[in-house]
């Protein structure tokens, strides 16, 4: 009798998370051209209020934030037979867990790392509506990811090819096996 075809490889869908300056759009952008997946920016999701908010250095609050991630939360739904990539913030596990409830197969790739290497970044981009002065709350929000959810830890200020390269490593198919 001849041997069972393995089942189909599980599509990639992944949220990289991190605060803002953590390099998600980047590394994301090229970690889905990688797997042969979209790539979404979730900053792409943002209503103009949330934008005049953060332009003006007020930070979001849940209130704020919860269209903006119903609607990264529809693009990952959409893409759960397919795979994608979307770099979003999802700072808090609240944000992580409406993320999951849309999408219950997404995978997380946090970017993390240090607080000045962050705030340089951020101060470094020209035009983006992400002022430096709201780093330091974008830190205090930040909820690492838990033991019990999907997904990896990785040092952002490695090159997006190590980014690469180390994310690959620690999955099945593209998507992470286990967490950290």
């Amino acid at each position: 009798m001849p041997a069972a075809a393995d089942p189909a490889p599980a599509v990639p869908l992944l949220v990289v998370m991190g605060v803002s300056g953590s390099g998600k759009t980047t590394f994301g952008a090229a970690l889905g051209e990688r797997l042969g997946v979209p790539f979404a920016d979730a900053d792409d999701f943002h209503g103009p209020a949330n934008i005049a908010k953060m332009s003006a250095g007020v930070p979001l609050d849940d209130t704020d934030r919860l269209p903006w991630l119903r609607a990264i939360g529809a693009w990952l739904a959409g893409h759960a037979h397919r795979g994608g990539v979307v770099g979003c913030s999802a700072l808090k596990r609240a944000y992580r867990d409406l993320l999951r409830d849309c999408a219950p197969g997404v995978g997380f790739v946090h970017l993390h790392g240090e607080r000045e290497v962050v705030r340089r970044r951020v101060a470094g981009r020209p035009g983006h509506f992400m002022p430096a002065s709201l780093v330091d709350s974008q830190f205090r929000a930040l909820e690492p990811l838990e033991p019990d959810e999907r997904g990896v830890v990785l040092d952002l200020d490695a090159s997006v090819g190590d980014l690469t390269d180390a994310y690959l490593a620690t999955t099945t198919h593209g998507t992470p096996e286990a967490t950290r």
